[in-house]
């Protein structure tokens, strides 16, 4: 029986927690997914998975089986790999996650250069503002913004996120705008609640830092919610410069409190922490780690 392809159905079952979802992932179906395990458990002739309507959990095998099919797995990734080194030829399909606006904007424009210089590698795309566990939804590399706390992921700076505050003219126009942070307290202020500061903004003044609690009626969990919230006049929001450049430039939406600078977020590529990093995963973050370098938006912090 040949062992890798079973064995990675396994090993990817267990860091997902589900058969479908593996299926899906893999563009097969689930029954495909329960032979491929039902055939690798005749073959070791144990049973790997104890299953219920609500559970799928390991078993005492199971888990020792585990712990040996990652080595195993890792060890023939990293003999493929050296081969990879030799011939400098990153191949394979290549899991990337971004969050949603920045994805869209400055993720997505930089792929065909990657593509057309690496024509083994296919990317598959995953736009979120969520943090995806890496491991769980096979992820081989994600790009975050923020400091990085996760002791299991291994991160690269890869740019910084400036950052402005801003209302839509038909929102000023009804309301005075603001001339210090100490202002928004009496706005109606857009509140994105992936942020890890929550509502609580944070400001580099004339005299040094400016915390503020801030509040409204509209809150979102989704980048392109809050932008939209913006231009539609519902309220004040500190928003990274790339989601409204071009509307900045119009005026379609005005820029607020200038010498009251958002402070700035790092943005890094993340991966789950493993001994061989495959050459896909090193590529594309060598490549957005170049074109960001060379966007005055996003390479202040090389500066």
């Amino acid at each position: 029986m040949d062992l890798l392809g079973p064995m990675r159905t396994f090993v990817r079952v267990v860091e997902a927690g589900s058969f479908t979802a593996v299926a899906t992932e893999l563009n097969t179906t689930q029954p495909t997914i329960s032979r491929q395990i039902g055939a690798l458990e005749d073959h070791l002739r144990t049973r790997l998975f104890t299953r219920t309507t609500r559970a799928l959990t390991l078993t005492d095998d199971g888990r020792v089986f585990y712990e040996h099919a990652q080595r195993a797995l890792e060890a023939v990734s990293e003999a493929e790999g050296a081969v990879g080194r030799r011939r400098q030829k990153p191949s394979g399909l290549l899991r990337l996650a971004a969050p949603v606006v920045f994805g869209r904007l400055h993720v997505v424009p930089r792929l065909p250069a990657f593509l057309k210089r690496y024509p083994d590698v296919s990317v598959d795309l995953i736009m979120s503002d969520g943090f995806a566990d890496l491991v769980e939804q096979g992820i081989d590399v994600a790009i975050r913004v923020g400091e990085i706390t996760d002791p299991g992921l291994i991160a690269r700076r890869i740019g910084t996120v400036q950052r402005v505050t801003v209302a839509s003219p038909a929102y000023l126009k009804a309301n005075r705008a603001p001339k210090q942070p100490a202002d928004l307290a009496a706005h109606q202020c857009i509140v994105y609640t992936r942020l890890a500061t929550g509502n609580r903004w944070l400001f580099e003044g004339p005299n040094g830092p400016v915390a503020v609690e801030v509040g409204g009626r509209y809150r979102a969990d989704n980048s392109e919610a809050v932008r939209d919230g913006v231009l539609g006049g519902l309220g004040i929001a500190v928003i990274p410069t790339f989601a409204f450049s071009r509307e900045i430039e119009t005026g379609a939406v005005k820029v607020l409190l200038q010498d009251f600078a958002p402070r700035p977020l790092p943005m890094h590529a993340v991966y789950a922490s493993r001994r061989f990093v495959p050459l896909k995963v090193r590529a594309i973050i060598d490549h957005l780690a170049h074109e960001f370098s060379l966007d005055a938006r996003l390479s202040a912090f090389m500066g």
